[in-house]
């Protein structure tokens, strides 16, 4: 791919992290703000991964899918966390 499609893919995926930045302040509920989190994790693997890319540094597909496990983990917690109001 060329730099300047990588670079409008890393572009456009900061802006939509943000706008779900937004949605996590804004709630109005605590399921919007842990979908919106989720979002945002989502959006960040796949920006790790299009640096990654940009950059031909593969170490850095580690750390994306580091980040999505940690990510998915943190969801899974923190919505035992709302439904059962425990983690364990």
């Amino acid at each position: 791919m060329s730099t300047s499609v990588l670079t409008a893919y890393t572009i456009i995926l900061s802006i939509f992290a943000f706008i779900c930045l937004y949605r996590a302040y804004a709630g109005p509920t605590t399921a919007d703000r842990v979908v919106s989190i989720n979002v945002i994790s989502t959006k960040v693997t796949v920006l790790i991964a299009v640096i990654a890319v940009f950059t031909e540094q593969n170490e850095f597909i580690d750390v994306a899918v580091i980040y999505a496990m940690m990510g998915f983990i943190a969801t899974i917690a923190v919505s035992k966390y709302i439904e059962k109001g425990k983690i364990y």
